[in-house]
């Protein structure tokens, strides 16, 4: 079943909180409140359609408790080796453990990546990879097996995000939520669900409805920039409404997951885009791939220039990024124009070289997007 994409789903979701709401008010602890709901809406996303049970979902079911089962053994062996000492073989050998699922989904064959792939595979990946890095650094020093396996899961955010860290995560997965505690949260996510209404089911249907498929009906080089400008508008609510639902959901359950998006459009340059445009992703790459490159080479000594680090880190996680959509040509290329935008801002902002013209932040931001509607069309 589609995550937030019926009614039938949403009234799923009210018996949810109603349930919610009494076990709260009886003093069920949290953790025992969002590892029982996780359990049964991965039951409810996988295994049925709005008409009822259906056989061949089932077995996503059996792939996902197999991922997850596979990603815990993962980090709970590697927890214990680097209790022993540390190790960079076996830091690597945990990543490409913990990435070959995806690996397979991405790259293999039709007939094996049918045995590993599930909707939201590149995102319970993504917190999986968390967990080995965090537990690398020492952050981490134990991995409960049911605490692990409701972050990698969450049901509101399993299948396209936010990407939440698992450090986090615990601090609210261990709380005792008072009866005021659970009035804010239920308030802040009555917000969000319907600002997801609105994005999802009103504002993103009338751009794809007025403007969106009538410029894809036509041909020509306006109906082709007036498709660029209607399909970033329409990924921007429908991916926002999406994201404000996930969010939601998680508030109902005590989980303040971080915001995915924030006025993307009013960025001044490319950098402040991608500090407001699908933050989870973007915070994850900065922190675990860009940061991680950049302070290996500096201490390496790798680059003589101190800058070509900044620059081939940015390539590195845009790269990244691009293949994590998808292997698609144009996926890659995505990736690598936003890496070449970066490059570009970097160069220009660089402290030996003479301050650029300011722009007036009304042009700033115009320049600003229009590249990323670009970047939106090669997506």
């Amino acid at each position: 079943m589609m995550p937030y994409g019926s009614f039938f789903y949403f009234g799923l979701l009210f018996y949810i909180a109603v349930g919610v709401v009494v076990a709260s008010l009886l003093g069920v602890r949290t953790r025992r409140i969002i590892f029982t709901t996780t359990v049964l809406m991965l039951v409810v996303q996988y295994g049925l359609t709005d008409h009822g049970i259906a056989p061949a979902p089932l077995r996503t079911i059996g792939r996902v408790l197999g991922f997850a089962a596979m990603q815990w053994l993962v980090a709970a062996l590697f927890l214990r080796l680097r209790t022993v000492r540390v190790s960079r073989t076996a830091f690597n050998l945990a990543m490409t453990l913990a990435l070959l699922p995806l690996l397979l989904e991405k790259f293999a064959s039709d007939g094996a990546a049918r045995l590993v792939a599930f909707v939201g595979i590149s995102y319970t990946t993504f917190r999986a990879l968390d967990v080995v890095i965090c537990i690398q650094d020492g952050l981490i020093k134990k991995l409960p097996p049911a605490e692990y396996f409701s972050y990698l899961v969450f049901f509101p955010s399993i299948s396209a995000g936010p990407i939440d860290r698992y450090r986090r995560f615990r601090g609210e997965y261990e709380q005792a939520r008072t009866r005021a505690q659970l009035l804010i949260d239920f308030d802040a996510a009555v917000e969000r669900v319907f600002r997801g209404v609105l994005y999802s089911f009103v504002i993103a249907p009338l751009i794809n409805h007025y403007w969106l498929t009538r410029a894809l009906a036509r041909s020509g080089p306006v109906a082709l920039v007036s498709y660029m400008y209607a399909y970033s508008f329409h990924l921007f609510f429908d991916f926002a409404g999406y994201s404000a639902f996930a969010i939601g959901v998680a508030y109902m359950l005590g989980v303040r997951m971080p915001e995915n998006f924030n006025r993307p459009f009013l960025a001044r340059n490319i950098v402040d885009f991608w500090n407001r445009w699908h933050i989870s992703l973007s915070s994850w790459l900065r922190d675990h791939v860009y940061g991680r490159f950049v302070l290996s080479a500096t201490k390496g000594r790798w680059f003589r220039d101190r800058y070509v680090a900044g620059y081939l880190g940015s390539i590195l996680a845009f790269g990244l990024m691009g293949l994590w959509h998808g292997t698609a040509a144009h996926y890659l290329v995505y990736g690598l124009y936003h890496a070449l935008l970066n490059v570009g801002y970097a160069m220009m902002r660089r402290s030996d070289r003479p301050a650029m013209v300011p722009l007036h932040p009304m042009v700033a931001r115009a320049l600003t997007f229009h590249l990323v509607c670009f970047g939106f069309l090669i997506f």
